[in-house]
């Protein structure tokens, strides 16, 4: 397809978060499929290609999934599978009705040959990395299960350990009793 055939389609947005900055045309893999090619953008083109994509930024599936462009179906099919274990992911996928030979194209590339996570990595509630031995703060007030301790939010829990086995939880001190605390509701502290 031609660029400004692509650009009248695409309205000169990214076909899938219809960002209007940093576009360009991708070829969504096997380059031998015609109409293979959709606008995207800088940040699009940079997730896909990530070893742990952001889960996150890619909520916006939920209405790409639903594009009558068949390459876009593709993408946000392979991105919902490489997502499944978020739960979202996994409901648009079981939503997701693509054709046969739609099916066929967007299963010729396994998630399986996608970049794989290399590591769990443990986020806070913005996105960003937790390491052991980082500062958060909680994001909203949490009741300590099997105690009368109630953490407010804003308290500071210094020197956190990562639960090496759940992504979504780490460990900290709150007055002076061990903890385990959903990621969701807590952020980094910057240094």
């Amino acid at each position: 397809m031609t660029s400004s055939l692509l650009t009248a389609r695409s309205g000169n947005a990214c076909e899938l978060c219809h960002s209007t900055t940093h576009l360009s045309a991708y070829a969504v893999p096997p380059a031998n499929h015609p109409d293979n090619e959709i606008i995207i953008c800088g940040d699009c083109l940079a997730q896909l290609s990530a070893a742990v994509p952001d889960a996150k930024y890619w909520r916006f599936l939920t209405e790409a999934m639903w594009s009558t462009v068949p390459a876009v179906q593709v993408v946000a099919w392979r991105m919902l599978s490489r997502l499944k274990t978020e739960g979202w992911a996994a409901e648009n996928l079981d939503m997701l009705y693509l054709d046969e030979e739609t099916l066929a194209w967007a299963k010729s590339i396994t998630v399986d040959d996608m970049p794989a996570e290399t590591e769990a990595v443990h986020r806070d509630s913005l996105g960003a990395e937790l390491q052991t031995g980082d500062t958060v703060v909680l994001t909203r007030s949490l009741d300590v299960k099997g105690s009368s301790l109630n953490a407010k939010m804003g308290t500071v829990v210094k020197n956190i350990r990562l639960v090496a086995d759940n992504t979504d939880q780490v460990e900290g001190k709150i007055e002076g009793q061990q903890i385990v605390i959903l990621t969701k509701y807590l952020r980094k502290q910057k240094a």
